[in-house]
């Protein structure tokens, strides 16, 4: 698995661990039931503790994206994940705060929507139909 991580970033290591593999599953570069590197392996790949990998997938496996089995490691959970109120209310607040800042980037609703648009396009894999 290729993670592209940036050390110098101001996103903790495991956040973008944790970005990455949702957009894989998004992508459908990870499919369902499939294994993810071990916790050590991830972290021998890319050259991090083991520990900032073990954050990464717990967080993922709390978000209900994996599951974590003592035999058979970390693996893509079934999709489309639930649409619960608690998820609904994650996003609308993620969603608020990038209106927030495309406003105070001058971005108009018109250009927001189409960016939305085109990035909800690539994302749209053959999991929901």
């Amino acid at each position: 698995m290729i993670l592209n991580l940036d050390f110098n970033s101001d996103i903790p290591i495991y956040t973008q661990i944790r970005e990455q593999i949702i957009k894989s599953i998004a992508h459908g570069d990870l499919k369902i039931n499939e294994s993810l590197p071990s916790v050590r392996n991830m972290a021998e790949e890319i050259g991090v503790n083991l520990h900032t990998v073990n954050k990464s997938y717990n967080l993922l496996k709390d978000e209900g994206y994996i599951n974590i089995d003592r035999r058979k490691g970390a693996i893509v959970n079934n999709l489309p994940l639930a649409k619960t109120d608690l998820n609904i209310n994650k996003i609308e607040s993620m969603l608020d705060l990038l209106v927030a800042q495309s406003y105070l980037f001058g971005i108009s609703r018109e250009e927001f929507l189409d960016y939305s648009n085109k990035l909800f396009d690539k994302y749209e894999v053959k999991y929901y139909e």
